[in-house]
């Protein structure tokens, strides 16, 4: 079994008990959901670091099981697995923070009290180290040799956004209803539909994007 932590509404720590089953199942959502998102979506610590020591725990298992059996193989492919899904799914995190660095910054310096972080504190001090690093390489390499008046460039205004217009695939894990869809062209009208579980779409992501956020939907 391995323990979740989440808030609860008294703002007291709770753990969410997991089965190694599951908790692998959470990542691999995780994973897939960052992977295609355009923008940068909320961290998952806890299920990380249940991740972790759950990998130690097997190979510690794997330590003690008997040379030539065929269960360590399986068992050590399996490790390799969850060893390849984590470090993606953080390598994915990481780009997505160089790509889009003003702008995770800017979002995080003005959520609200009590709203969910999408960095972790690890992510959180590389942001702010990778920001201040390429405000400093272009002062020193370009800025510096411009006139004085363009001698400041906001960063904000000059790295893209994340396309939250952009097309994803995705399965809809719980039934939903009323969904409101942006109309496409001028021409068109906002239409409503319903999200049947099990079914599978191709949709704006901005339309789904808090059905990502609360689970309700899986991005393939």
């Amino acid at each position: 079994m391995a323990a979740a932590g989440g808030g609860d509404s008294d703002g007291d720590s709770e753990e969410l008990v997991l089965t190694p089953a599951q908790l692998i199942h959470s990542l691999e959502q995780a994973w897939l959901n960052e992977k295609f998102a355009p923008e940068l979506l909320e961290s998952k610590p806890e299920i990380i670091e249940c991740v972790v020591e759950q990998l130690d725990h097997m190979e510690a298992n794997l330590k003690r099981a008997k040379r030539g059996d065929l269960k360590v193989s399986v068992h050590h492919m399996e490790i390799e697995r969850i060893r390849y899904v984590l470090s993606s799914y953080l390598r994915c995190r990481l780009m997505k923070i160089e790509k889009f660095f003003p702008h995770i910054l800017e979002k995080e310096k003005s959520r609200a009290e009590g709203e969910p972080s999408i960095l972790s504190p690890e992510e959180f001090a590389f942001a702010k180290e990778y920001m201040a690093n390429t405000e400093t390489y272009l002062k020193n390499v370009a800025l510096k040799h411009m006139p004085p008046n363009l001698q400041t460039v906001s960063l904000l205004k000059s790295v893209p956004k994340p396309n939250l217009d952009s097309f994803v695939f995705l399965r809809v894990l719980e039934r939903q209803e009323n969904i409101l869809v942006e109309p496409e062209t001028d021409e068109q009208r906002e239409y409503v539909i319903n999200l049947e579980e099990g079914s599978q779409h191709l949709i704006r992501y901005r339309t789904v994007a808090p059905l990502v956020a609360s689970g309700a939907v899986q991005l393939i």
